[in-house]
């Protein structure tokens, strides 16, 4: 036979383009239009249902960035169209290719009822098929000219994120405004064909199954007269019938299709736009579910479920009754589809607790899956967390977007640092905006990297971000596909389901240990210094308000505040969504969280005032309060006292120009730069700066990496540096032991001052920069002599090590990774820690100085923190202004100094007066590898103590915890409160409770008062 592939396939595309799709719609009448544009923010629906609207025109401009317009849309259904299905076709001026970026609607009816949302790949509305003619037609458009940020041309600096900055102009022009009759049999035709043609195109082409295809879709479009496709779509399905029901082959991949639609709770629009785009998707979903009965659709973030309860009451009705039904599935069991990699150990923990108990406490659901598809990697330590929020299972799909390395698995179990599995899924299709289309679906087959093993993934369908979520469309793909040759299978179920018969199918899959680190997207850990700064402040001030007002309610009464620290948590929660912290999202939205994190400071802050009052009593007696983990200066940890301090700091010139600071238990040598170019332990008789370089040496880099600008920073950044030596000032500080040093460079200045407190083995860099810089990165380098293979940064509830070299290219690829408070690297028997106040990103790299001329040959190690940078899209003010910085160089440091001096750095003691000289902690523990993370009154009101804590230094422990009040019982609980089996574990005798944990075991005990 002659091959007429080629023929056929551009015969096929263009007459679905031209004649069968046209088709689905074979009349129309137009709607007549009005419009009220809400001024200011967006009004309730019952006023802008009440408003009243100016008459519009089709193709009329309307819409002003990020305003809202109120369309009313009436007619009258003809005579001729009874007993035919109609519907209305209102395109506000959608581009077909932009789900999820542009203008959206939800339509309401006269009453307020939400009937579904607008969305470029979704711009029907039934109305029904009357029985007569003349059915009036009433209704109301809500819609949101939310402007195009992310264009055909992205990455360029835009006015248009911030509503403030985005002008009036007009975004759109109103496209189509019709009723119209849908022909549901050329509506099928266009589906069978689509799905028959993509899966020929990816079928072998001397496939007898694809030749089998193409001589019916040739039968097909030779049975439809392109003159009356309407009448002859019934003959056209026919001859496609056969290949259609002919059944997929036993070893067939198989697909569980989950309904999904991934909106960011902020990103390239406000957090007050994705209550919106959650109620038009809901509302879209809610009637998908009636209309198809097979349909399942999984929503993650709690707090999006919280804003349609509390926003849209009407679709939260709907939406409970999808979810009793099973067909609406609360996924995830977080608060939010929160960034892994930057939030502190309590904070990733409670994102479970509020997430999974918002689910529980509204329907009873327990998730057991972690649902985080757009997350930007994942820290090693969070297998632990899921596994002691009662869950199990892990989807992500972020991890294919890696550029050097292909990850080796689609299924496995994941390891974290304390040794924890959870079962892990990364969907082979490669995307968690599936439409169900051919080329989709034969990808997850070919790309599944477990073949033989296992033959099972996921594929979240549906368009995101606003885009509506899963269509009538794709319901319709999976139709078809259900059981058909040359396709993967698909089969439409919960997340529960998929998981549990993975895990069934591949009882024992591989096994990966350590963080899932994202090659891309590296610069996330430095963008928006302050909204990074803002996480971190909010996150120890809630340690704080939990530890004093649960001291002072168990000490005297105090009236503990469940209500207002449930509130800023889910605060705090909300925006560790992963393009709030990660600083990926438009002005608008860091403005705002700049705010919101005042304002959390301000009521956390009063919280802690009013309970160290209530502790310390009326009197005037000096008292410190100490919220780190560990005593200092005579303090106890949770606990206040009259700290001693020993020691003195010597301040004197150098010979050869700047200073020597000295406490005896180092001696630091500032040069004429203010650069610090020896830092002397005297203990170990050892220098730690590296022959012939400096600390604390600001370092800028130029910084435009080839995409994502907020995201990303290419490995070529380093090619290009310039070390900020240039001072403009040098003195020492108003305290007389301390080092003040100003420079400029470019537009901007910089002010450090050193010091080196009594009795401390730190140096201490304050750091402020007033930056005016665009697209360049500013690190603070620490070149260290020492050799180290490794070295250690702090993640939740532990660290993880990481390589010094770059022997592969997954360590190679590893160039910008996170820490919290501290990175540490040792020789044996000597080591050096950095710790931090607020900064996330860094580097370790090395190099060996030459043996010859005088050189050593050592090792030289050079710790760098990543301080700030300045992208223009899609903020293109990102960073500008003043940031204030603090670090410490640890000459001399363990693993224990690390830990503790990093908690140190976080939670500065607090100076208060009363009427008491101590106050007892509420618990205390005789080893300070076990570190307490939590202390605070049961979530459930009861005052029960609850005290979380792990070992912190990476070996296995035996220690005793000792309860500062009676205790009446004990129990082992996990993060939700609830009892747990601890085994042996756990001993009490009164108030003496023994615990046995293993390296980085994380462990919650609820202590009932007597």
């Amino acid at each position: 036979m002659h091959d007429d592939r080629k023929l056929v396939e551009d015969r096929l595309r263009r007459v679905l383009d031209e004649r069968i799709r046209p088709a689905v719609y074979p009349e129309s009448v137009p709607l007549e239009v009005a419009v009220w544009h809400a001024p200011g923010e967006p009004v309730p629906v019952e006023e802008g249902l009440a408003a009243e609207p100016e008459p519009i025109e089709v193709g009329s401009r309307w819409g002003a960035p990020w305003g809202t317009s109120w369309f009313r849309v009436t007619g009258t259904v003809p005579e001729a169209w009874a007993g035919r299905t109609v519907e209305a076709l209102l395109d506000l001026g959608f581009d077909e290719n932009m789900p999820g970026f542009q203008c959206e609607g939800l339509v309401y009816r006269p009453d307020g009822t939400p009937v579904k949302g607008l969305n470029p790949r979704n711009q029907w509305v039934r109305v029904g098929s009357p029985a007569e003619g003349g059915e009036e037609v009433r209704l109301h458009i809500e819609a949101a000219s939310n402007p195009v940020v992310f264009g055909p041309r992205p990455f360029r600096p835009t006015p248009l994120g911030d509503k403030d900055t985005a002008g009036s102009e007009p975004q759109y022009t109103l496209t189509r405004m019709d009723l119209a009759v849908l022909d549901e049999t050329v509506w099928h035709l266009v589906l069978d064909l689509e799905v028959l043609g993509e899966l020929m195109a990816e079928l072998p082409a001397d496939s007898g199954r694809r030749h089998d295809i193409l001589r019916a879709v040739a039968r097909a479009l030779d049975a439809l007269d392109l003159q009356d496709v309407n009448g002859t779509a019934g003959p056209a399905r026919a001859a496609l019938a056969d290949v259609l029901a002919a059944p997929a082959v036993a070893s067939a991949h198989r697909i569980s299709a989950v309904g999904h639609a991934h909106i960011d709770s902020a990103w390239l629009w406000p957090l007050r736009e994705t209550v919106r785009k959650v109620a038009r998707t809901t509302a879209n979903m809610t009637a998908l579910i009636e209309d198809e009965p097979e349909f399942v659709f999984a929503m993650s973030q709690a707090q999006q479920w919280a804003w349609v309860k509390e926003h849209r009451p009407e679709v939260w009705a709907r939406v409970k009754k999808a979810v009793a039904e099973g067909r609406f599935v609360p996924a995830g069991g977080m608060w939010v589809e929160s960034d892994t990699n930057m939030p502190g150990s309590e904070a990733m923990a409670r994102q479970f607790v509020h997430g999974k108990r918002f689910f529980l406490d509204e329907f009873g659901i327990e998730n057991e899956e972690a649902w985080l598809p757009d997350t930007f990697g994942f820290a090693a330590g969070l297998p632990q967390i899921i596994k002691a929020a009662g869950s199990k299972w892990l989807l992500t799909q972020k991890i294919s977007w890696s550029q050097t390395n292909r990850f080796p698995h689609h299924t496995f179990r994941w390891e974290g640092i304390d040794g924890t599995r959870i079962f892990t899924h990364f969907p082979p299709a490669d995307t968690y905006n599936c439409s169900m289309s051919g080329s989709e679906l034969a990808h997850a087959a070919r790309n599944f990297r477990d073949k033989g093993h296992a033959r099972h993934s996921l594929a979240p369908t549906g368009w995101g971000d606003g885009g509506g979520g899963t269509t009538r469309e794709m319901v319709a793909r999976a139709a078809r596909l259900r059981d058909l040759e040359g396709s993967p299978t698909v089969t439409w179920e919960a997340p529960r389901a998929f998981f549990t018969k993975a895990e069934a199918e591949y009882p024992e899959p591989p096994v990966w240990v350590g963080e899932l680190y994202l090659e891309l997207h590296r610069a996330t850990l430095t963008s928006q210094a302050q909204t990074k700064q803002g996480n971190r402040r909010s996150e120890h001030l809630l340690r704080e308000a939990e530890l004093w007002a649960a001291t002072a309610a168990v000490r005297t009464g105090f009236p503990y505040p469940h209500e207002e620290l449930d509130r800023l948590w889910k605060t705090v929660l909300l925006h560790q969504f992963h393009d709030i912290l990660p600083g990926s999202s438009i002005a608008w939205v860091h403005r705002e969280a700049r705010a919101t994190y005042a304002r959390v400071a301000a009521e956390l802050t009063a919280i802690i005032e009013g309970a160290q009052r209530a502790l310390a009593g009326e009197g005037t007696r000096p008292l410190v309060f100490n919220a780190a983990p560990h005593p200092r200066a005579g303090v106890p940890a949770g606990g206040a006292g009259t700290p001693v301090t020993e020691g003195r700091t010597t301040l004197v010139p150098r010979v050869d120009g700047g200073h020597v600071l000295d406490n005896g238990l180092l001696r630091v040598e500032i040069d004429a730069r203010g650069l610090v170019v020896s830092a002397y332990d005297h203990a170990a008789g050892r220098e730690t700066v590296a022959p012939g370089t400096a600390a604390g040496l600001l370092q800028l880099h130029p910084d435009l990496p080839n995409k994502w600008d907020a995201w990303d920073v290419d490995s070529f950044y380093r090619n290009t540096v310039t070390d900020l030596t240039g001072v403009d000032e040098l003195s020492a500080g108003e305290d007389g032991v301390s080092v003040r040093i100003v420079r400029s460079f470019g537009d901007s200045r910089v002010t450090q001052v050193l010091s080196l407190p009594p009795g401390e083995r730190g140096l201490v860099f304050d750091t402020e920069v007033d930056w005016h810089e665009t697209e360049k990165f500013l690190k603070l380098a620490f070149p260290l002599d020492l050799h180290a293979e490794r070295y250690a940064s702090e993640t939740q509830f532990g660290h993880a090590y990481r390589p010094t070299h770059t022997n592969t290219s997954w360590e190679t690829a590893k160039f910008e990774a996170c820490n919290h408070r501290f990175v540490h690297l040792e020789e044996p028997g000597w080591g050096v820690a950095v710790v931090n106040d607020s900064t996330y990103g860094h580097d370790v790299t090395r190099t060996v100085r030459d043996g010859g001329d005088g050189g050593d040959g050592g090792t030289t190690t050079t710790v760098r923190a990543s301080l700030l940078r300045a992208p223009r899209f899609p903020d293109p003010e990102t960073d500008q202004g003043v940031h204030r910085f603090r670090h410490a160089l640890l000459p001399g440091a363990r693993i224990p100094d690390a830990v503790r001096e990093g908690w140190r750095i976080n939670l500065p003691e607090r100076h208060t007066t009363g009427a008491a000289d101590e106050v007892a902690p509420l618990v205390t523990t005789d080893d300070e590898a076990v570190v307490v993370t939590a202390v605070k009154l049961a979530d459930d009101g009861s005052g029960d103590v609850v005290v979380r804590f792990h070992e912190a230094h990476g070996g296995r422990t035996r220690a005793t915890l000792t309860a500062g009040f009676p205790v009446r019982d004990l129990t082992v609980t996990d993060l939700l409160e609830r009892p747990v089996d601890a085994g042996a574990e756990v001993r009490r005798e009164g108030e003496r409770i023994t615990v046995s944990l293993r390296p980085f075991q994380l462990m919650t005990l609820r202590l009932r008062r007597a």
